[in-house]
Parts: C-alpha cells; sequence; structure tokens
C-alpha cells in the first residue's frame, strides 16, 4: 500500500466519521436548546451546506485537475 492510498483512505474516513460526529454535535445542540423543527432544519442546513461544498470542491478539483 502506498503512502497516498493511505492518505486517500484516511482523510474519506477519517471526514466521514467527523461529519458523523458534527451532526450528533447539532442534533445535541438543537435538543438542549429546544429549537424546536424549524431551527433543527436550519441548523443541520448549515452543516449540510459546508458538507455538500467541500465535496462539490473535491468533485471540481478531481475534473478540473
Amino acid at each position: 500500500m502506498s503512502e497516498e492510498v493511505v492518505a486517500t483512505l484516511g482523510m474519506q474516513i477519517g471526514l466521514t466519521g467527523l461529519i458523523l460526529y458534527m451532526s450528533f454535535i447539532v442534533y445535541d445542540l438543537a435538543k438542549e436548546s429546544k429549537a424546536g423543527k424549524y431551527g433543527t432544519i436550519v441548523l443541520f442546513g448549515t452543516l449540510g451546506l459546508g458538507v455538500f461544498g467541500f465535496v462539490l470542491k473535491t468533485i471540481l478539483t478531481e475534473i478540473l485537475v
């Protein structure tokens, strides 16, 4: 296994874990602050936009390079 493969797998697994952990944090924050349905949707929407931006950047980098 080359260093590139290990780094790629580590990045994918690590980021997936980080995204899942951030989702748990956002859920706990919404629950503790009694944000309601709308507030929870807004919180997860912002997290989703951040994740979408990261994935889009990765896709565009692969396409353009």
